[in-house]
């Protein structure tokens, strides 16, 4: 008896140190998933599937919160982000990342379709999501902060490293995934395949489409709030969310090379209704373009001497066409127009960098333009006119018939009554003074005005015959 009850003894902890053997290796799923008669069911009618689908900025922060809001008013709401992207702005990440985390309904991630990527932001919003699910031949990882502009010192580029870091640890301890590797893909740009993500416990699911995902979340625990909920997904609608004119909009304006380009039409427009006023048509496409330009840069990263140096270009090159320096300040101004072009925009977030070939086009154009067609425009405003009062003022009649102190000459091939303060002779020749009406006021001496009230002071007559 003594023999079979240690037989029994020995059996019963191999038992139990197999159980918890199995227990381990169960990993991240055997901690979401729970018994039945836990967590209370969240019953899931409506997926909604919104589609990140490029560099993560402001437009994808809008359409990340529109899905939410969609998500949170439908009956039994959920929502799942299908991304595929190179990475994007911080600010942008963060407020995703915030709004998931705030978010009353479940969020699931998708890497997909197979060959999709959740780099850099990606893999932020990936870790923050209640769920994660990756195609195959996807891949995720790769999240060093990139989006500090330039070259900084080591002690930022740390403190930037930690602080993502620290971050990026924070959301693999709150959906209890994988923190080792989420530590690698800030400090060395790790990258993990779907395969591997799913054996080591970075995502949840390994699905081929959004159909599979939604089978595959039925029965996963995941916390909202303070709440633990039980998914129920059987028989929930799919049902794709709609960008939207202003998710479209802002995603046209927020490209670096479209803002650039509608900051230096509106410039030009501006420009070229001072140097010809009445145009209108310039001005207002001007003022249009150079508002929307600054509408876009109001959500970029920019960099304030970048700003300084194109404003400085632009104006040395608009000197060059009024005071006579050989060329200098133009090239001067197109040098400072091209620097300030490059370091415009500060970040090296992908999607999110001046497009080198747009920066040198830029400003060739910019030079060409404010240097030769204004030039051209300010030679035709300084130009004698050809008909008016002004054609005439200043100009050289010959007397046809005179009486006393009034009579008639001929200016332009055309006979006008005139007068004078003095008599004058047939044939002789007189200078036009004013206009009134079809009658002209002449006299000997040269049109002459006053130099103090900011009057022409030119004396140039036409050489007598």
């Amino acid at each position: 008896m003594k023999g079979l009850r240690a037989l029994t003894c020995l059996l019963a902890g191999l038992v139990l140190l197999l159980a918890g053997a199995l227990g381990e290796s169960g990993g991240t799923r055997a901690q979401i998933r729970a018994a039945p008669d836990g967590p209370s069911a969240y019953p899931v009618e409506t997926v909604i599937v919104a589609e990140i689908d490029g560099p993560i900025g402001p437009a994808t922060t809008l359409l990340a919160e529109n899905a939410l809001a969609e998500a949170r008013d439908a009956e039994g709401g959920m929502l799942l982000l299908r991304i595929d992207t190179p990475g994007g702005l911080l600010d942008a990440t963060r407020d995703i990342v915030a709004a998931i985390l705030a978010s009353p309904v479940p969020v699931v991630t998708h890497v997909a379709p197979a060959g999709a990527r959740a780099a850099s932001a990606g893999t932020y919003i990936l870790y923050a999501s209640h769920l994660a699910a990756m195609a195959p031949s996807t891949t995720l990882g790769a999240a060093t902060p990139v989006g500090m502009g330039g070259d900084i010192g080591d002690d930022l580029r740390a403190k930037a490293v930690n602080d993502a870091v620290a971050w990026i640890r924070s959301l693999a301890e709150l959906r209890g995934r994988d923190v080792g590797f989420a530590e690698r893909a800030v400090r060395e740009a790790a990258t993990a395949t779907a395969a591997d993500a799913v054996q080591d416990g970075i995502v949840e699911i390994l699905a081929a489409d959004t159909s599979d995902v939604v089978r595959e979340a039925a029965g996963y625990v995941v916390r909202l709030g303070e709440t633990d909920v039980r998914l129920d997904t059987d028989g929930a609608a799919i049902v794709e969310h709609e960008a939207g004119f202003l998710v479209e909009a802002l995603t046209l304006l927020t490209n670096p090379n479209i803002a650039y380009i509608l900051l230096l039409i509106g410039v030009y427009g501006i420009v070229f209704e001072f140097a010809n006023p009445g145009m209108i048509f310039s001005g207002v496409v001007g003022a249009i373009s150079l508002l929307l330009g600054l509408f876009a840069l109001n959500f970029l990263p920019i960099d304030v001497t970048g700003v300084l140096l194109l404003a400085l270009g632009l104006a040395l090159m608009v000197a060059e066409v009024f005071v006579p320096s050989f060329g200098a300040l133009g090239i001067g101004g197109a040098a400072a127009f091209a620097f300030g072009s490059f370091i415009l925009f500060d970040t090296d977030a992908p999607g999110f960098t001046l497009s080198p070939a747009v920066a040198l086009t830029a400003t060739a154009a910019t030079t060409l333009l404010l240097t030769l067609v204004l030039a051209a425009a300010v030679r035709a405003l300084r130009r004698r006119p050809a008909s008016g009062d002004e054609a005439l003022v200043s100009e050289v009649a010959r007397v046809i018939h005179w009486e006393g102190f009034a009579g008639e000459v001929e200016i332009h091939g055309e006979r006008w009554r005139a007068r004078a303060d003095e008599p004058m002779a047939t044939g002789e020749r007189v200078h036009v003074h004013a206009r009134d009406g079809l009658t002209l006021t002449v006299s000997r001496t040269p049109f002459r005005t006053d130099a103090a009230a900011g009057a022409p002071r030119s004396a140039t007559t036409r050489p007598e015959p």
